[in-house]
């Protein structure tokens, strides 16, 4: 996956020097309770979590989770991306920002960024997402980015359903 830039935000590859970041924020109670407990709990576990998950994904399929960050500081604010799911047709959009940089629009500009490279750059005629039903915010999200509910289906782990939402190309 290339670099995405936004008028804010930069997207980029992660790294193993993002190990220190990618630990709090697997450990942020919004990232605990919408998304999972990924049992990252040292710097070692989030190297291997970053080779083995997102680092992985771009080198298999060209595409994955970039860390977000402000183009201004550097600083890292949260990750967005593409996965490919085992239970899942398509590739889904998934993002995650630290509790201190919700609310400012940059989840939006990001997964703005991220959905027109998935469409005019990768060619996907549809990208999905899961959201929890109980993370309305998420769902907010995906509304506004013109993803829209399908259905619910089953979380293969079994102890959950899951919203479904699908986006399909812009048409000028």
């Amino acid at each position: 996956m290339r670099t995405l830039l936004t008028e804010r935000l930069r997207i980029r590859r992660m790294d193993l020097s993002d190990a220190g970041f990618m630990l709090a924020l697997l450990n942020q109670p919004s990232w605990l309770q919408f998304i999972g407990d990924r049992g990252v709990r040292t710097l070692d576990d989030a190297r291997n979590y970053i080779l083995q998950g997102p680092v992985a994904m771009v080198e298999r399929l060209g595409y994955g989770f970039g860390v977000v960050e402000a183009i201004a500081s550097a600083e890292p604010l949260g990750i967005c991306g593409l996965a490919k799911r085992d239970y899942l047709d398509e590739a889904d959009i998934g993002f995650a920002f630290m509790p201190q940089h919700c609310g400012q629009g940059y989840a939006h500009e990001a997964a703005s960024a991220v959905l027109a490279f998935a469409h005019a750059e990768l060619g996907m005629a549809r990208v999905l997402a899961t959201t929890r039903t109980n993370n309305s915010q998420s769902q907010k999200l995906l509304e506004k980015l013109g993803l829209r509910f399908e259905r619910m289906i089953a979380h293969p782990d079994g102890d959950r359903e899951l919203m479904l939402y699908a986006s399909t190309p812009h048409r000028r």
